[in-house]
């Protein structure tokens, strides 16, 4: 019988043909699992390399088919497909299984997981701790909703020799079809205004954040966000982490030697200053990745090292260069306001003069009243692009000068003209990029090519 024709016996359906939904396709391959695939888009972006891997798959193109997920065994749904879509709300409503590749992920996997999800700072937090395993030999499995040469699917994971430990960042939008986890470890890093166009509010984004941790085994909990704590009780071991004195055990900051240090406990382990990335956040992201080692049981040795060699991720506040007296930074993977505001602010007190931010693209619902703050103290002037500029614009007010550009290459012309020596340039978009762009990878690229052009 080919794999994926339909028939007497219903097959899973995979919703979804993107990276999650190939690598959904190939573990089904592998296992000979029956299989069916749909998508919304005509032309979604695996098809040619799914038709390859097997050329007798069936799949479903256009608008969703009620009858065609009401006839499935389950629905494997892939992260970019939002479960309030019609078709979709209809058949799990009327009971069709829902599932994903984290929760399959979970039923497989025989080694523990580290599993790490918040609205900012996953992917830094992940890789630090991977710095850190790395100096403690540690085999471990690197994988979730991340982006880089090392990172992949989850499932993909699956096909490797059998790891030790398996450290994952998770979105929302995967734990949505995660029934259960049952990670060794689960953090929340932090909650601020996300994906509001596919989320009712906060609190229903904090909802599906806080599915991580079921069926947990250890919890490491950030004390400066209470929305990082499990909806209720629950009897596990916990670390936590924050910017003020730890307790015994915990992690936090102690001023040391007249300087701030990471530290355990009473036992100051590092100066912060000796971080290569910037910023209160980066602390905060440092001291999130100590707790996890310490759950762990890393050697303080190997903590160090890693944290000390830990260069920073493409895209996130990364260091561009110095033209004209003033450093120019691409902190394209800013797509909330959260992200943008504690980059603005971090950078401002850093830096000898004032931030030139360049900012805007899809607004995904947010509210942009939380970056007039962070502007307003430390910003020269904004600099704004894409669709949703002038709500931007508008959220600032008056007091902040505000230049509109009609694509990136303009704004940095704008912001080169603006810039002072001792400025920081800032590309922190608190948008997606889908108006300008096809990821913010793609913007920060370009924003880079766009600096190099000024040198």
């Amino acid at each position: 019988m080919m794999i994926g024709a339909s028939g007497q016996n219903p097959s899973s359906v995979i919703v979804g043909l993107g990276d999650t939904g190939f690598s959904c396709a190939r573990y089904f391959l592998k296992r000979q699992q029956q299989f069916r695939v749909v998508d919304s888009r005509p032309q979604p972006p695996r098809l040619a390399d799914l038709k390859r891997l097997q050329p007798g798959v069936e799949v479903e193109l256009g608008e969703f088919r009620v009858g065609s997920l009401l006839a499935a065994r389950e629905l494997v749904v892939s992260p970019g497909v939002d479960l309030r879509t019609p078709a979709l709300a209809e058949a799990v409503a009327a009971g069709v299984p829902v599932s994903g590749d984290m929760d399959i992920f979970s039923k497989e996997a025989r080694g523990p997981v580290i599993a790490v999800t918040g609205s900012n700072g996953k992917s830094t937090v992940v890789a630090m701790l991977a710095r850190m395993l790395d100096a403690a030999g540690v085999n471990y499995g690197l994988g979730g909703n991340l982006d880089g040469e090392r990172f992949r699917p989850v499932l993909e994971l699956l096909e490797d020799e059998q790891k030790d430990w398996y450290v994952l960042e998770i979105s929302s939008f995967q734990l949505e079809t995660t029934r259960r986890l049952n990670a060794e470890i689960a953090l929340i890093l932090n909650l601020s205004a996300d994906h509001l166009d596919r989320y009712d509010n906060l609190e229903d984004y904090a909802r599906a954040k806080q599915r991580i941790f079921r069926g947990c085994r250890g919890i490491v909990l950030n004390r400066d966000e209470p929305l990082s704590r499990p909806p209720e009780a629950m009897d596990v071991p916990m670390i936590s982490y924050g910017l003020d004195a730890p307790a015994s055990g915990q992690a936090g900051l102690l001023q040391h030697r007249d300087e701030v240090w990471l530290a355990i406990g009473d036992e100051p382990l590092l100066p912060a200053g000796e971080l290569k990335i910037p910023g209160r956040h980066n602390a905060a992201n440092a001291l999130a990745a100590l707790a996890l080692a310490l759950a762990m049981g890393v050697p303080r040795q190997a903590m160090l090292t890693g944290l000390r060699e830990f260069p920073g991720l493409p895209h996130r506040c990364q260091w561009l260069a110095n033209i004209g007296g003033a450093d120019w930074y691409n902190d394209s993977k800013a797509t909330n306001v959260g992200a943008c505001a504690a980059a603005v602010a971090n950078l401002g007190a850093v830096c000898e003069g004032q931030v030139l931010l360049i900012a805007g693209g899809l607004d995904k619902g947010a509210d942009f009243s939380a970056l007039a703050p962070a502007v307003g103290e430390s910003a020269r002037a904004a600099v704004l692009i894409g669709r949703d500029a002038g709500r931007i614009a508008a959220a600032l007010g008056p007091e902040t000068p505000v230049h509109f550009a009609a694509s990136l290459e303009q704004a940095v012309t704008i912001a080169r003209r603006e810039a002072r020596p001792g400025d920081a340039v800032l590309l922190s978009p608190a948008c997606a990029s889908f108006d300008m762009f096809h990821s913010f990878q793609a913007r920060g690229e370009a924003f880079i090519r766009c600096v190099e052009a000024l040198q």
